[in-house]
């Protein structure tokens, strides 16, 4: 098993503390990746930005008050009606503050005037801030918590929810623009989903074994002193013979991989083994968070 140290306890206020940092940082990307890529190119990807970029074009409004002027009310009423608990301090920052780095950097000149280009980087540095501040425990707000209302009191799941708000803006978007920035908006949407993935779940993928073999022991014993890993022994069933046929689980590192798939062949070249990714591993050896 791969050692930790025992003895150190995270401290919950400077974690606390730290959260709240996530959400200021990755309020500042989202706001940064609309002033420079969204609104100069008139991508309105969903959410209460996009109803900025859609208003700001047609009726001249400031992006930032359009921002503040839905999230308030809308934090306001997710306290209200789904209850406040869940809607913490970090929630309004987050609401409050994104708009005011909107409002703050308006001024900047934008880094590509190529829609494509414009959908593709600012759907990146989203995604990248939502990340962020989802790693933080926090919220920006906006049509998110639109969402959860129209999903208590609608009976539509949250996904469908969140789906058809962010569609009704691109389908303005593309009424109000054109059809072209439409389909720009919908790269933007897609680009930011991913990204707030990639942030969430990192770089890093493990790989989740699963061992039958005829010589546990000696794999179990392989896998313990040569690569380092423990793993679990599921009890399982052959669906042809009925016997009891124990199964190896074991997750490694990319890294690690390989070594496994050796020793295993070397010990039982007849060995069954099913490979697949984990994308998120917590627990001793991996990420402790």
């Amino acid at each position: 098993m791969k050692k930790i140290n025992r003895n150190h306890r995270p401290n919950p206020k400077l974690g606390k503390l730290m959260e709240y940092i996530n959400t200021l940082i990755g309020a500042a990307f989202v706001a940064l990746a609309f002033n420079l890529f969204l609104l100069p190119n008139q991508i309105a990807s969903g959410g209460v930005s996009g109803i900025s970029i859609i208003l700001a074009n047609v009726l001249g409004w400031e992006p930032a008050f359009v921002q503040w002027a839905f999230n308030i009310p809308l934090f306001i009423a997710g306290v209200m009606l789904l209850g406040g608990r869940q809607y913490g301090l970090k929630t309004l920052v987050g609401t409050a503050f994104l708009p005011f780095v909107v409002y703050l950097t308006n001024d900047l000149e934008p880094w590509t005037t190529d829609p494509l280009l414009a959908a593709l980087f600012g759907g990146i540095g989203a995604g990248l801030g939502l990340g962020i501040v989802f790693r933080g425990k926090g919220s920006t707000g906006g049509t998110d918590l639109a969402a959860q209302i129209f999903n208590k009191y609608t009976g539509f799941s949250l996904g469908t929810s969140i789906a058809a708000i962010d569609g009704i803006i691109v389908l303005a978007a593309a009424a109000i623009f054109d059809i072209e920035r439409g389909l720009y908006a919908l790269i933007g949407l897609y680009v930011t989903s991913k990204t707030i993935d990639l942030v969430q779940v990192g770089l890093g993928r493990s790989k989740m074994t699963l061992v039958i073999t005829s010589k546990q022991e000696e794999v179990r014993e392989a896998i313990l002193n040569k690569i380092d890993r423990g793993m679990t022994k599921l009890t399982a069933y052959g669906g042809y013979t009925d016997q009891e046929r124990p199964i190896l689980m074991c997750v490694v590192d990319q890294t690690e991989f390989t070594k496994l798939k050796q020793v295993v062949k070397t010990i039982d070249p007849s060995a069954f083994v099913i490979v697949t990714d984990a994308s998120e591993v917590l627990g001793e050896g991996f990420k402790r968070e």
